[in-house]
């Protein structure tokens, strides 16, 4: 079965599972047909996290593929001289680029676990972009909202938008030619075609006639890592999560632990005792992000630390059910000393037992909304996951600190999420989300849903989500919480906003009895789980 966020690419995967694939093969042609088919966080030129379980090795494999800062990079290179951030600069133009990761961890993952050729996967995608694609009611409007940038950029006006100057509208079709041939040359030539050959040394021309910082030398010294993923027990189930630089595994986890020492089945879903309870934990973990938690290799984090029993009860202890703490008074814990907008996610699983848990990203949608000439990829503009200015919120109102400031092939850290949940040895539960500073807490709540509140997976997708990130001080929930909930959150000294957009996009599979049992979530139109 499959899950994603757009049903031309779910359908892809599923026809490369009829045809003999594994999870993997399935995976990376969905990865790539999203590159077509959902152009604002499908990507060739983006980075994110893929989490992989081998049935026959009872094996996982967490695949690091964040975009990298190239090497002209400097830690106050995005500051004015006024000390402010330049936004403009790291959000909007070729100097917010960083190396991206997808095709090489792609290429790695078909290669060691595969069973496919990258030309048998890429076909389908290759065939969409040549010869185009409807253009959804969903496409459409994404469009229309990212048509300023796109309609700056020519590449990506020619693209995207009408011989009338608008953005193309549903019913129109998507041709993309470019994208099309860049796809062939890595069917033909492998992902030495994308870092050494000639797609790097069109994108280092256009980075070097816009001004970006991307050179063919950081293309080429591009490498995917091999993480140690997160795991962590709840309630006779064994997580495993991406750890950092992805942020997600640890404070999941983090916050697990403090749900252990209470009964939330018993205190009900989405009552306000449990949402006081999960803003509370929400609260201090993402204090303890914008201290502890950066890129791995040039940081030390305390991963076992802040996923311990011991700190949690040190976060239960500060925790009044009665009241809400205030974020000012809520700091990042010590550590013992020494201790080591747009993104998409897909859910796979094969009927050998494979899984496969993908999140990837261009950052906001569309990127930074320029395409480089030539190629039909669109541009990331990763580099404002950093902490351009320590202490400043970055476009998603996170905070961070020094352990995610700018450093020369740095990568930045993310709330990407994959998740892979296990019951009795076995593959249970796979998870995944968008949505920047949210993507954490929505994939928590699907868990919780179906753990502990005893949910099927649709009903889990379905359920109002809520969050909190400590700075701004809020709980942030979606329509259809209560009024009466929303009135005793309020008496505990919570202020709640009710956020204007859904939270998330989850691509969810359980696997149950000898059934797959999928959930595309409705929230973003167009997703779709489709199985055989």
């Amino acid at each position: 079965m499959v899950a994603s966020q757009e049903v031309l690419a779910s359908q892809v995967g599923v026809d490369i599972l009829k045809r003999g694939g594994n999870a993997v093969d399935a995976a990376v042609g969905v990865g790539f047909a999203l590159a077509v088919t959902l152009p604002r966080a499908g990507n060739i030129a983006g980075g994110g996290f893929m989490l992989v379980y081998l049935a026959d090795k009872d094996k996982f494999v967490a695949l690091d593929y964040k975009e990298m800062a190239p090497a002209a990079a400097s830690r106050n290179m995005y500051i004015l001289p006024d000390g402010s951030v330049d936004k403009h600069s790291v959000r909007y133009t070729r100097k917010g680029f960083g190396v991206p990761g997808t095709v090489a961890a792609f290429a790695k993952a078909l290669k060691e676990h595969g069973t496919m050729t990258l030309a048998e996967v890429l076909q389908p995608s290759i065939n969409l972009a040549r010869n185009g694609i409807k253009v959804t009611d969903d496409l459409a409007f994404s469009l229309v909202y990212a048509a300023k940038r796109l309609g700056k950029d020519p590449e990506a006006k020619r693209i995207f938008f009408r011989e009338d100057g608008k953005p193309l509208q549903a019913g129109d079709t998507l041709y993309q030619k470019d994208l099309a041939w860049s796809l062939e040359q890595i069917a033909q030539k492998g992902p030495d075609a994308f870092y050494k050959g000639e797609i790097a040394q069109r994108i280092a021309a256009d980075m070097k006639d816009g001004g970006g910082l991307v050179t063919q030398t950081d293309m080429a010294s591009y490498v995917v890592a091999d993480r140690e993923p997160v795991r962590t027990s709840y309630r006779k189930h064994d997580l495993v999560i991406m750890p950092p630089p992805s942020s997600g595994g640890v404070h999941i986890a983090q916050m697990l632990n403090v749900f252990k020492q209470f009964d939330l089945k018993s205190m009900g879903h989405n009552t306000a005792a449990t949402i006081h309870l999960m803003s509370e934990s929400m609260r201090q973990a993402y204090a303890d992000r914008s201290k502890h938690l950066g890129d791995p290799d040039f940081n030390n984090i305390p991963i076992k630390w802040l996923t311990s029993n011991e700190y949690a009860k040190q976060t239960v202890a500060q925790i009044s059910m009665d009241k809400a703490r205030s974020s000012k008074d809520v700091n990042p814990g010590t550590a013992p000393l020494p201790e080591s907008p747009d993104t998409t996610h897909f859910s796979v699983m094969d009927k050998f037992g494979n899984v496969v848990s993908n999140t990837y990203s261009l950052n906001y949608s569309y990127g930074s909304g320029i395409v480089a000439k030539g190629t039909g990829i669109l541009l990331n503009n990763v580099m404002d996951d950093f902490s351009a200015k320590p202490g400043s919120p970055n476009g998603y109102g996170l905070v961070g600190g020094e352990a995610n400031a700018i450093a020369p092939k740095k990568r930045a850290l993310s709330s990407m999420t994959p998740a892979i949940v296990m019951k009795d040895g076995k593959p249970f539960l796979v998870t995944g989300s968008p949505g920047g500073s949210r993507i954490i807490t929505t994939v928590m709540q699907v868990i919780l849903n179906v753990i502990d509140h005893d949910m099927n997976i649709a009903e889990a997708t379905h359920a109002v989500r809520v969050h909190h990130q400590w700075l701004p001080d809020q709980i942030l929930i979606e329509p259809g919480l209560n009024k009466d909930t929303i009135e005793l959150l309020k008496a505990k000294g919570h202020k709640v906003v009710t956020s204007k957009n859904s939270m998330g996009s989850t691509q969810s599979i359980v696997y149950k009895g000898g059934y797959f049992y999928g959930s595309a979530d409705p929230r973003r139109p167009g997703a779709a789980a489709i199985g055989f």
